[in-house]
């Protein structure tokens, strides 16, 4: 899942975007919208990659004490970090459910 391929025939592709599920597998046609990965991993990735870029940009201000423009660094970073991690956390997050069968609560009648 972290390579992004289906967790059932390992082949097909898991993204059609850079964070967005395909429909189903093109390789065994699994069908990715039975699983509910929601926006948990955005929230917390957000708040990791917040709090490691404020810690960094608090450090190099306090330590070199650079020009103000150097820390437009930290945009670009933080937009890869939190791109990259959600492609990963979302993939893992479908495997994950896939794995462990996972399924939303039904009440049994």
């Amino acid at each position: 899942m972290l390579a992004g391929r289906c967790p059932q025939c390992h082949e097909g592709r898991l993204f059609a975007g850079p964070v967005r599920f395909r429909a189903r597998c093109e390789r065994c046609g699994l069908d990715f919208a039975q699983f509910n990965v929601g926006d948990g991993p955005a929230a917390f990735l957000i708040l990791i990659v917040g709090a490691l870029l404020v810690i960094g940009a608090v450090w190099l201000d306090a330590a070199l004490e650079p020009a103000w423009w150097v820390h437009l660094v930290w945009l670009p970073l933080g937009l890869g970090l939190t791109l990259g991690g959600l492609r990963l956390a979302k993939g893992w997050l479908l495997g994950a459910e896939y794995r462990n069968a996972a399924h939303e609560g039904r009440l049994v009648q």
